[in-house]
C-alpha cells in the first residue's frame, strides 16, 4: 500500500533587492519641482544618488523623520556637481592673501604726495610703538589718518559684499542676488537721507544701520505674511521662507522705501545736503577713518566668521529645500538666521560706505568659475577677492580724476557691467 504523496507549497520566487537610482536632478524622484526666486533654478544642481551599500545601511544623510535607507547619499553626495577638486583652494587662498596685504602697502603709497612702502612700514611701525618715527608729522598723516583707514575700509567692505553675495545666491539659489535683495540698501538710504536733511551728519552710520533693520523687518515680516504665518514664526511650518517669496518681499520693501527717499531728497535736500546725498547714494568712501574701519572690520569679523562655518549648510541648500530637509537641515530656521546675519553684515556695511553695487554680485560667479561651487573654498576666496577689488576701485576712483574725485559706485558698476556680460557669454550654454 503506497503512502499518500504529501501536498506541495507553491514556492515563490526571490526578487532580487536591486537599488533605487535615484534620477540626477538635485533631489528624490518622488519630491516635487521646486523653484528659485524667479522660475527653475539657472544653477546647475547636484548629484544625488544613493548606492546600494548605503540603502541598506541608512546611516548616511538621514534626515530627522525619514525611514531607514531614505534620503541616503553616498559620501561626498552634499557637494554640488559643480565643484572642481582638483583646484588646490589652499594655494588660492594663500596667494590671495599675500596679494592683498602688499594691495594695501601699494594703495596706500598712490596719491598726489609721493610715498614709498619704506614710508608705509615706517608709520605703521611707529604707531604700534615698534622703534622711533622716522617720518614727518605730515607725511605721517597721510598715511596713518587719511589713506590707511580707507584702504581698510575698501578692503573691509568689499570682503563683506562678496561674501553676503554668495550667502545670498545659494540661499535664494538665484544666480542674480545680491547683498542689496531684501531691500537693505533702500532701507539705509532712507535713513542716510533723513539725518543729513536735518543737519546731524554725525549720526549717518547709526540712521543708515537702524533704516537697514527697519527694511530687514519689514521684508521677513512680509515674507512670513505671504507664507500664512508671523512675523516671529519665521522657521515654522506656516511662517517658512521661501525664495520666491523672500525675493518679492524684498522688492516691495525696496520700492517703498525708495519712494521715500525720493521724496525726502525733492522736498526738503538743496546745497551742499544735495550733493553729500547724492554722494552716498552713488557708494563713497571718501572721508572714512579709523572709526569706520572698526565697524566695517567689527562687521566682518564678527558676523562674517560664522557666516564662513555654514558652507555645509548652504552646500545642502543647494539641492533644493526637499533635499536640505533629508539631508537633516532645518530649512526654515536656517534660512532665517543665514537671512538675518546677511542682512545685519549688509546693513553695518552699508553704513560706512553707501550703496556700491556689483561687488556681490560678480565676485561669487567669478571665484565660482575657478574653484567650483564649493561653499567650503567659495565663501573665503569671495571675501578676499571682493576685498581686493574694492581696494582697487577705490584707489582709482581718488587718483584717476584728481583733482576731482569719483563715487567708488559708479566704477563698479562701469567694470561690473561688462565683466557681468563676459561671465554671460562665456556660459552661453547655461539655461
Amino acid at each position: 500500500m503506497s503512502r499518500p504523496t504529501p501536498p506541495v507549497t507553491p514556492v515563490t520566487p526571490v526578487t532580487p533587492v536591486t537599488a533605487r537610482r535615484v534620477p540626477k536632478t538635485g533631489r528624490r524622484a518622488d519630491a516635487a519641482p521646486e523653484t528659485g526666486a524667479s522660475g527653475p533654478s539657472e544653477q546647475p544642481l547636484p548629484v544625488f544618488v544613493t548606492t546600494a551599500d548605503d540603502a541598506g545601511a541608512g546611516r548616511r544623510g538621514t534626515g530627522s523623520g525619514a525611514g531607514a535607507g531614505a534620503g541616503t547619499v553616498r559620501r561626498g553626495a552634499g557637494t554640488p556637481a559643480g565643484a572642481k577638486r582638483s583646484v588646490p583652494t589652499g594655494a588660492w587662498a594663500v596667494g590671495l592673501v599675500a596679494l592683498l596685504g602688499a594691495s594695501i602697502v601699494v594703495a596706500v603709497t598712490i596719491g598726489p604726495a609721493g610715498l614709498a612702502p619704506a614710508d608705509v612700514f615706517a608709520s605703521i611701525a611707529a604707531h604700534l610703538g615698534i622703534g622711533e618715527p622716522t617720518l614727518s608729522p605730515l607725511r605721517d598723516g597721510i598715511v596713518w589718518e587719511l589713506r590707511m583707514p580707507r584702504v581698510l575700509t575698501a578692503a573691509a567692505v568689499g570682503a563683506g559684499l562678496a561674501l553676503c553675495g554668495a550667502v545670498m545666491q545659494a540661499l535664494t539659489r538665484n544666480p542674480l542676488a545680491d547683498p542689496y535683495l531684501l531691500g537693505l540698501s533702500s532701507g539705509a538710504s532712507v535713513g542716510a537721507v533723513i539725518v543729513i536733511v536735518l543737519g546731524v551728519g554725525l549720526l549717518l552710520p547709526f540712521a543708515a544701520f537702524v533704516g537697514a533693520l527697519v527694511a530687514l523687518a519689514a521684508t521677513l515680516a512680509l515674507a512670513a505674511g505671504a507664507g500664512g504665518g508671523r512675523a516671529g514664526s519665521l522657521g515654522g511650518a506656516g511662517g517658512s521662507l521661501t525664495p520666491t517669496r523672500t525675493v518679492l518681499a524684498g522688492l516691495a520693501v525696496a520700492s517703498v522705501f525708495g519712494a521715500v527717499t525720493s521724496l525726502v531728497i525733492f522736498w526738503s535736500a538743496t546745497g551742499d545736503s544735495y550733493r553729500e546725498i547724492l554722494n552716498w547714494l552713488l557708494g563713497s568712501l571718501a572721508g572714512t577713518d579709523w572709526t569706520s574701519v572698526a565697524i566695517a572690520g567689527g562687521a566682518v569679523l564678527v558676523i562674517g566668521i560664522p557666516l564662513l562655518t555654514s558652507a555645509k549648510t548652504l552646500d545642502a541648500f543647494a539641492f533644493g529645500d526637499t533635499a536640505a530637509a533629508a539631508l537633516g537641515v532645518h530649512v526654515g530656521r536656517s534660512r532665517a538666521l543665514l537671512l538675518t546675519a546677511t542682512a545685519l553684515l549688509t546693513g553695518a556695511l552699508v553704513a560706512v560706505s553707501g550703496s556700491i553695487g556689483f561687488v556681490g554680485l560678480i565676485l561669487p560667479h567669478g571665484v565660482r568659475l575657478i574653484v567650483g561651487s564649493r561653499h567650503r573654498a567659495l565663501l573665503p576666496l569671495s571675501a578676499l577677492a571682493g576685498a581686493i577689488f574694492l581696494l582697487w576701485v577705490d584707489t582709482g576712483a581718488r587718483t584717476l580724476f584728481d583733482p576731482r574725485e569719483l563715487p567708488v559706485g559708479i566704477l563698479t558698476a562701469l567694470i561690473g557691467g561688462p565683466v557681468f556680460a563676459l561671465l554671460l557669454l562665456r556660459n552661453r550654454g547655461l539655461r
